[in-house]
């Protein structure tokens, strides 16, 4: 009986450890920058551009703001928002997951870039095996949906009004390359 006790403790802390590194299995945060390489130019798309101008883009800035603030106090969040684990883990991508994962082009202050929609790109971000889905998949890719949006944008929020999928996702869109 202790044995099983003691198992069902360990399954619950492993669980209880951040789901972000398992989801993203292991793979590295490149940041934003390696990406704009391929993602910025006119002819593809400009989808780093398309970026650029949305509140993602401004998410880790934005917890500096007197009214972020202001939020983060009526929610019980002491001290700097910018600091608070409350809210860098919606505001920063790859927020807990473990250093090793974090690349040299990794910078929280990107907010909420690439890879918060699209997985970890250190193992999918070569163009070699962009162009092959299944290899770029495999190699960590996330096709983004309803659920990678919810894990931020939900009841925990403070300032959370609902959330429409298909008319959030309309507002953020970008020309697929």
């Amino acid at each position: 009986m202790k044995k099983n006790v003691l198992a069902i403790m360990v399954v619950a802390a492993l669980l209880g450890v951040s789901t972000l590194v398992f989801a993203e299995g292991g793979h590295q945060y490149i940041g934003v920058k390696k990406c704009s390489m391929c993602h910025k130019s006119a002819s593809k798309g400009n989808q780093y551009g398309q970026w650029l101008g949305t509140r993602h883009a401004k998410a880790y800035e934005a917890l500096g703001s007197a009214a972020a603030k202001e939020a983060a106090a009526k929610s019980g969040v002491t001290g700097n928002p910018q600091e608070a684990p409350e809210c860098l883990k919606c505001h920063v991508t790859g927020y807990g997951a473990d250093a090793s994962q974090l690349g040299k082009g990794y910078k929280k202050e990107d907010g909420v870039q690439c890879e918060a929609c699209h997985g970890a790109g250190g193992d999918y971000w070569k163009m070699s095996t962009m162009k092959d889905k299944a290899a770029a998949v495999a190699g960590g890719l996330v096709i983004p949906s309803k659920e990678v949006c919810v894990k931020c944008h939900n009841e925990e929020s403070p300032n959370f009004k609902g959330f429409n999928f298909d008319e959030y996702k309309a507002k953020i869109a970008h020309p697929r390359s």
